[in-house]
C-alpha cells in the first residue's frame, strides 16, 4: 500500500481501460451502497430477505438486509485495492477480468435487492 499513488499513476498512464474499469467499479459500488441505505426500511412489518427456488420468498428482519451495503463496500471499494495487487503480480489482463467480474457481481446484487424490495 505504500506505492499506491505510484501504482494509480502507472495504471492511468499505461492501462486506461483498466483505470476506467476501476472507476466503474467504484461508481457501481457507491450506487449500490447509497440505494441500499436509502431503501433500508427498519419500520416495515414484513421484509423479504431471500428467495429460494422451492420455498419462494423468505421473510426476515431488516438487519439481514445490511448484507447489501456491506457487499457494496467490499465489492466496490476494497476490490479496487485487490485489483492493484493483482496488477502488480499478474498483469493487466487478469486485473481487467477481475474488475469486470466484480462489476457484474455488483449489478447482480443490485438486481436481487430491487426484486426483494418489490416483493416486500
Amino acid at each position: 500500500m505504500k506505492n499506491f499513488p505510484e501504482d494509480i499513476k502507472k495504471i492511468y498512464k499505461e492501462e486506461r481501460l483498466m483505470f476506467v474499469l476501476m472507476l466503474i467499479n467504484i461508481a457501481a459500488g457507491l450506487a449500490l451502497l447509497i440505494f441500499s441505505i436509502v431503501k433500508l426500511n427498519p419500520s416495515a412489518a414484513v421484509i423479504k430477505t431471500g428467495y429460494g427456488d422451492i420455498g419462494g420468498y423468505r421473510d426476515g428482519t431488516w438487519t439481514e438486509m445490511l448484507a447489501f451495503p456491506l457487499l457494496a463496500i467490499v465489492l466496490g471499494i476494497l476490490h479496487d485495492f485487490i485489483a492493484i495487487r493483482i496488477y502488480r503480480k499478474r498483469g493487466a489482463g487478469m486485473t481487467k477480468f477481475f474488475l469486470i467480474t466484480t462489476t457484474v457481481l455488483i449489478v447482480g446484487a443490485f438486481i436481487v435487492l430491487v426484486r426483494l424490495l418489490k416483493e416486500g
